[in-house]
């Protein structure tokens, strides 16, 4: 039984896998860092853990303490040269964040071809993972949120936009959230390209965010929720690679 963590930028997202399927999962709010420990005695007994963390020292901390409380030796992922069937072709590999390469190490095992792995947070990540397992590289881009705060916070007549989507927007609301989801839909849309002619590709879409533009996408596409999840659980050793 494996414990995976995922430190996000915005939540951490936890699950316990017994090897053939996820036998339980969550979400948890850093605020709420604090229970952590007495959640996790709550859950399916695991023998170790492994986790990725992009929030910074101070929730890899309140983890650390947590997991320590609840009796679990820890593992913390990180990006290798080349890992459960995934090569890692980043001019430094160290540098890829590791809860993207976790994300990747999840959608080969998930997808056996080349597909588009999206992983819609607080930022959104756009990687290509070729037919072999290559991962040849991606974008990083402002999540939906992010771009919907930097016009407000950056211009002196526009709003915190609470609207929705429109073809042809026809109000200033409408317009901003049309063009935020519009971005991150074109990115993923123009990275496609990358992989539209190998045969069986797919655009795996995860994260949080995903639903605001997953139906915007005009390609082959796949909802694929905990994909980091998916690659922790393969790097613990809960998994076959």
């Amino acid at each position: 039984m494996i414990l995976a963590i995922d430190c996000g930028n915005s939540r951490l997202k936890w699950g316990v896998h017994d090897g053939v399927r996820w036998v339980a999962q969550g979400l948890l709010d850093y605020a709420g860092l604090c229970g952590f420990a007495d959640l996790l005695r709550a859950q399916p007994r695991a023998e170790r853990a492994v986790a990725c963390n992009v929030a910074g020292a101070q929730a890899g901390e309140a983890v650390e303490a947590a997991v320590a409380a609840a009796g679990l030796p820890l593992h913390w992922a990180k990006s290798q040269s080349a890992q459960h069937g995934v090569r890692n072709l980043y001019e430094r590999p160290e540098q890829l964040g590791a809860d993207r390469w976790a994300g990747l190490i999840g959608a080969r095992a998930l997808h056996p071809g080349a597909c588009l792995v999206v992983g819609a947070g607080t930022a959104t990540t756009v990687d290509v993972l070729d037919a072999e397992g290559g991962f040849q590289g991606g974008l990083i881009l402002p999540g939906v949120e992010l771009m919907r705060r930097a016009l407000a916070v950056h211009t002196a007549q526009l709003p915190l936009a609470d609207g929705r989507f429109a073809g042809l927007p026809r109000n200033t609301m409408d317009a901003i959230v049309s063009g935020c989801l519009q971005a991150q839909a074109g990115a993923v849309e123009r990275m496609y390209e990358q992989v539209a002619a190998l045969p069986g590709a797919v655009c795996l879409v995860g994260g949080g965010a995903a639903g605001q533009f997953f139906e915007l996408l005009r390609v082959p596409k796949r909802r694929v929720d905990n994909l980091v999840l998916e690659g922790l659980a393969r790097i613990g050793g809960g998994l076959t690679p």
